[in-house]
């Protein structure tokens, strides 16, 4: 049987593939779809009033990065477990070589020269070069990116920029005409249009699972990977991010990034240079169709909270076991991952009002979120060895099921250092140099040495091993 494919829509310039996003900053107030008149061009209707004010906020990202030339047998986790760990043959370091790739962003802020694109365009960037729509080209600074929402922030310093305004996408309905901007298979400025198919969509592709798409049937292909998904009115609705796809080209099914997802993101990227997450200290599920019949609802939506954790934020607001959230700051919970998103953008120390469900009556709790202590962090600062690996502490439910404390390898790179030494992604380092690793504070001022060597103590599964990183 024949699978689809869900596909960040990012590729080498070789083959005239890109990745292109932008985003817009502004309060201007949105009128409604029902407003909106498509202008009249020489007596026919057409978009290009509208155009001519967008595009000029769209701009091309070129992309220069470095890869490892890896043997294609190592790409078979099969031949990669000879070769990597503790007492596998000894291998030369891979020499690099040099990719070139493109994109898209948008000017968010025309003064200060900010322009938004995602994650997966610039990750691994050594340099990035931002074209305007005139042809300009500027030198970018990478002032932030945030994998888990797939949203960077780059800055370049020019005048005479045009930004893009913000629409509230959480107003945007199916059925709502959009207008998708980028460069597909490199071919500039290139614009198409559809509709809104649907919204509040998962597909598990982000690191982190932030997700809540809009999905369209607006063509999206490679190189469209973050450019503006604009309204009517010529506002940023999203930013499309990846398509489902068997070929690797458009049939109908993109998706796209919130702008007003984006938006906190941003803002905070641009403030802090990074995205603190917050947390409420729940552990919930769906309500399925069985838990709906067995709680008394009339229908399968909302998040039941399963667990409240001790001292939590929820704790203290009084949230307790088989409450139902029914809403979240006056917008519908449909399930936990929205809960989730909406709590894990917010900031520390903002109020988020929930609406619950309570033994048949409603009532509504007030929650100062706390601090998300599953924040990750890449191996910048560490041993050299552990290069490629991302650390997170436990949260309250791995922690508990793991029956341990210790410090998350929440991912590791195919023939990085990291994997190399033997570390594996769900490893759960629980003591270096034998020490007790409990926070990530901890864990870098034990693992931030230069040289040397490191003596881990490493949870794996249901047991447990020594490794040395040297």
């Amino acid at each position: 049987m024949s699978r689809s494919l869900l596909l960040k829509i990012a590729a080498p310039v070789a083959v005239s593939v890109g990745v292109f996003s932008f985003a817009l900053m502004s309060t201007a107030p949105v009128p409604s779809q029902a407003d909106i008149s498509v202008p009249m061009q020489q007596g026919v209707p057409s978009l290009a009033p509208m155009l001519k004010t967008v595009m000029p906020g769209v701009v091309n990202i070129a992309v220069t990065s470095k890869a490892p030339m890896q043997n294609p047998l190592m790409q078979d986790p099969f031949f990669r477990r000879f070769f990597e760990g503790p007492g596998a043959p000894q291998q030369q370091e891979p020499e690099e070589r040099e990719e070139q790739s493109t994109g898209s962003g948008v000017i968010v802020d025309a003064a200060k020269g900010y322009v938004i694109t995602n994650n997966h365009v610039v990750e691994t960037a050594e340099s990035i070069k931002v074209r305007l729509s005139d042809d300009r080209e500027y030198e970018a600074k990478l002032i932030g990116k945030d994998p888990q929402t797939d949203v960077a922030i780059l800055q370049i310093k020019a005048d005479k920029l045009t930004a893009i305004p913000l629409a509230d996408s959480d107003k945007a309905q199916v059925g709502d005409f959009v207008v998708a901007i980028g460069s597909p298979f490199g071919l500039r400025q290139t614009v198409t249009s559809g509709i809104i198919s649907a919204t509040g969509r998962s597909t598990g592709i982000s690191e982190g699972g932030y997700e809540d798409f809009i999905q369209t049937d607006a063509s999206i292909n490679p190189g469209n990977s973050g450019g503006a998904l604009v309204n009517l009115n010529g506002q940023l609705v999203g930013i499309p991010s990846n398509i489902l796809s068997r070929s690797g080209g458009n049939i109908g099914i993109g998706f796209a990034i919130p702008i007003n997802q984006a938006r906190g993101v941003m803002n905070q990227l641009i403030e802090h240079g990074s995205v603190q997450r917050g947390r409420i200290g729940v552990v919930g599920q769906d309500v399925t169709p069985d838990l709906a019949k067995a709680f008394g609802l009339p229908s399968a939506r909302g998040a039941v909270v399963a667990q409240v954790m001790p001292d939590s934020p929820a704790a203290k607001a009084g949230l307790k076991p088989e409450d139902i959230v029914l809403e979240a700051n006056g917008r519908e919970v449909q399930n936990m991952a929205q809960l989730r998103n909406t709590v894990g953008l917010m900031r520390v120390g903002e109020k988020v009002e929930l609406k619950v469900l309570r033994e048949g009556k409603t009532r509504n709790v007030t929650v100062v979120v706390g601090k998300d202590s599953e924040e990750a962090a890449a191996a910048e600062g560490l041993h050299p060895s552990l290069a490629g690996a991302m650390f997170a502490p436990l949260d309250e439910a791995t922690a508990k099921s793991a029956q341990t404390k210790g410090i998350l390898v929440q991912k590791v790179a195919p023939g990085s250092p990291a994997a190399r030494a033997g570390l594996r992604d769900g490893d759960i380092i629980i003591a270096v140099n034998r020490e007790r690793v409990e926070d990530m504070a901890k864990f870098n001022k034990l693992a931030g040495v230069k040289d040397g060597q490191l003596l881990m103590h490493v949870q794996r599964g249901n047991g447990a091993l020594f490794i040395i990183v040297r």
